[in-house]
């Protein structure tokens, strides 16, 4: 009949080869402070660190650590992807960073958690989540 394969599921582990792959590319320059960009939707969570003056030091995203599909918009994902963005910025010598969060997905507040608990002060947080005024033009009544 043939090979039975196995097909091993993960249970939304960080891929370990993923983790350390992207924890190998760091800038050669040390930061004191900076801005951290976290940009939560739905289906998946952004975090980027920039210096004062915007320019991109280190990013990630839970797709990037190997979570797919639905898993990318969980806190647990989001939770991965803070710990990551703060194993770099402690290895790159952030001291203090202020928060700004876009978008309203379920990763907003446990990315933030889990950067902070790698021992780097948070001096501001703000919320930049994009809000339309009035929004596009509602579609016409439906004539049954």
């Amino acid at each position: 009949m043939g090979k039975k394969r196995i097909i091993r599921k993960s249970g939304g582990t960080v891929d370990q080869g993923l983790k350390s792959r992207s924890l190998a590319r760091l800038a050669k320059r040390s930061i004191g402070e900076g801005t951290l960009h976290i940009q939560a939707t739905f289906n998946n969570t952004k975090v980027l660190l920039t210096d004062k003056q915007g320019n991109a030091i280190t990013s990630s995203s839970s797709g990037a650590l190997g979570f797919a599909g639905a898993k990318k918009g969980t806190p647990f994902a989001a939770a991965k992807v803070g710990e990551l963005v703060g194993e770099k910025a402690a290895m790159i010598g952030v001291k203090e960073v202020d928060v700004v969060i876009r978008g309203v997905g379920a990763g907003r507040e446990s990315a933030i958690r889990a950067f902070a608990g790698k021992g780097i002060d948070i001096s501001r947080i703000a919320d930049d989540t994009p809000v339309p005024h009035n929004g596009p033009r509602p579609p016409k009544p439906r004539r049954v």
